[in-house]
């Protein structure tokens, strides 16, 4: 599909782990809706997933009274997606993990979620919000002109 203009779609799940299932099949149909390879959907399913965890865990503290937004905007050959919690979001840009260390129990074994989202996506950047509120999580995945 040729969209003319940003289509922008919102989703508000609560902080409750199980809905990001919910913004994992929005984003699914969006850009199932644009065009986008089945294994490309795959890996933005994955990174939605992971994104919206981490804002229901980190970012709301698994606090049932915050909810955390989805906001998809559809352009014509990208897909934007901002997962955006209460939280005070990351003083820094996420790193690469040690694996040799996290898998010989040198390191915590949790921490792999950014990491896995920057290899899922074109773009992943974290921002925090001003005020110490409403910092998010800015993921980017083009669609492919060689469609296969």
């Amino acid at each position: 599909m040729s969209t003319p203009k940003a289509v922008s779609v919102e989703v508000r799940l609560p902080s409750r782990l199980g809905f990001e299932k919910v913004a994992m099949s929005t984003a699914s149909a969006v850009a199932k809706l644009m065009g986008f390879r089945e294994d490309r959907i795959e890996d933005l399913k994955t990174a939605v997933a992971e994104a919206c965890i981490n804002a229901i865990e980190h970012g709301n503290r698994m606090n049932e009274k915050l909810s955390v937004g989805v906001v998809l905007s559809a352009l014509e050959d990208e897909l934007e997606v901002k997962v955006i919690d209460d939280g005070k979001g990351m003083k820094t840009q996420p790193t690469k993990p040690d694996i040799d260390r996290k898998m010989h129990g040198e390191e915590d074994p949790r921490g792999m979620g950014m990491f896995l989202i920057q290899a899922l996506v074109d773009e992943a950047e974290w921002v925090a919000g001003s005020n110490g509120k409403s910092s998010y999580v800015r993921l980017v995945i083009r669609l492919d002109k060689e469609q296969e």
